[in-house]
């Protein structure tokens, strides 16, 4: 876990503190702001691996915070919210958010989802270099630089989105359900809701698809799940 810069963002200073004192114990190089204008202003200055949000700031929320981040960055985010309503944590992650922790939440558990969103969004997919293409270049998979090219502009894809895309170009005929992409996104340790892969397939297709409403690449299997249906 070393070489990782972790950014806990969170306007109570008894958390901040916590939560960046654990952190630095296990190796990690932690920096904390208490507003989401000094949370941009860290961004802008540190190369950050992952961003710990609460959702209750001073001078925004921890979901306005969070667009705005992904308009520029894909760095992987945890939300920390004392909400625990079904629909209030699929809003979080609908809006580009990795993984999400209901307040109180133990520093350990934290400190294990902040491993697993490191190493889901830094390890290697399914070949090392090259590139997959798709619709005569319509979309286009970078496997070495880990980026997605969609008529020629780059797209910005979380970790997870990422993950989710490159298991179904791998996998072009296979019909995943959703335990399947909970598996592959998330890894063996996510405890979570199955509607959560249903929120990261929209988000995926507002990025890949010309009409998600309609898609092409990103196919629901009624009663079943989800396929790939690009061509080559």
């Amino acid at each position: 876990m070393q070489n990782h810069t972790i950014l806990v963002v969170d306007d109570e200073k008894m958390i901040r503190d916590s939560v960046s004192s654990f952190l630095r114990s296990k190796g990690l190089t932690v920096f904390s702001a208490e507003t989401g204008t000094d949370a941009i202003r860290m961004l802008g200055r540190e190369k950050i691996s992952l961003i710990v949000l609460d959702l209750m700031l001073p001078d925004t929320t921890g979901e306005e915070l969070c667009a705005k981040i992904r308009r520029t960055s894909s760095v992987p985010i945890i939300m920390l919210t004392a909400k625990s309503m079904e629909e209030d944590l699929l809003n979080g992650l609908s809006i580009g958010a990795d993984d999400y922790m209901t307040k109180p939440f133990s520093l350990k558990e934290l400190y294990a989802r902040i491993v697993s969103v490191l190493r889901r969004s830094g390890e290697a997919s399914f070949v090392e270099t090259g590139a997959i293409s798709f619709n005569n270049g319509g979309l286009v998979i970078h496997i070495s630089e880990r980026t997605v090219t969609k008529n020629k502009k780059l797209v910005e894809l979380t970790p997870i989105e990422w993950n989710i895309l490159v298991a179904f170009c791998k996998n072009p005929e296979r019909t995943f359900t959703r335990e399947n992409l909970l598996d592959l996104a998330f890894g063996d340790d996510f405890d979570g809701l199955d509607r959560v892969i249903d929120t990261h397939i929209k988000n995926l297709r507002k990025k890949i698809e010309d009409d998600p409403k309609n898609p092409t690449y990103i196919l629901t299997v009624h009663g079943v799940g989800y396929r790939f249906g690009g061509g080559r």
